[in-house]
């Protein structure tokens, strides 16, 4: 997986990209959240939920499936002002379920692991992608801070970092011309 510093670097981008200006505050929270919740699977580790299991690392959690009905619960909970299939709830219905899909994509393109499941509930076998350009963080603190982990980061900031950064830019180019600052 990429690290949830990663993950969560994905969120801040797209919100700063693709988010209207005047978002309530709980919005930032909530965005790094949906794009970290599916690596809470770890948790089964513990409880002897094996990798490979439906509901083990790379799972269910990590599937769009999941991301659908995470961002219909967020969107339900926490935007309950916005009228349902108005613009501002289509939005947030979209920007959650993407940021939440956007976690078992990134993890598709690292380099280790099984695999993800891409299209649990419904099939548990688990995909990557062909080119697999970022490297896999441990899932472990400790190692995360060792020279795996550095090398984790190197490939990060060019694979995650780098075209969200850029995204970022693009994006305020376009409505810095297009007069809507």
């Amino acid at each position: 997986m990429p690290s949830v510093i990663s993950h969560a670097v994905v969120a801040v981008a797209a919100g700063v990209a693709f988010a209207p200006r005047d978002v309530p505050n709980h919005f930032w929270p909530l965005s790094i959240v949906c794009s970290i919740i599916p690596d809470a699977d770890v948790i089964g580790i513990s409880f002897g939920i094996p990798y490979q299991n439906l509901f083990g690392h790379r799972g269910f959690f990590h599937s769009p499936f999941f991301g659908l009905l995470m961002s219909i619960f967020f969107v339900c909970l926490f935007f309950r002002d916005a009228d349902i299939f108005s613009r501002q709830w289509c939005f947030y219905f979209i920007f959650f379920f993407l940021l939440s899909a956007s976690h078992g994509i990134l993890d598709a393109l690292t380099n280790g692991g099984l695999g993800i499941a891409l299209l649990a509930p419904f099939d548990n076998t688990r995909y990557f992608f062909s080119w697999r350009p970022i490297m896999v963080s441990p899932i472990s603190v400790g190692a995360f801070f060792s020279k795996w982990g550095l090398m984790v980061i190197k490939s990060e900031l060019l694979w995650v970092w780098l075209p969200s950064f850029l995204i970022v830019v693009i994006s305020t180019v376009i409505r810095v011309v297009a007069g809507r600052h």
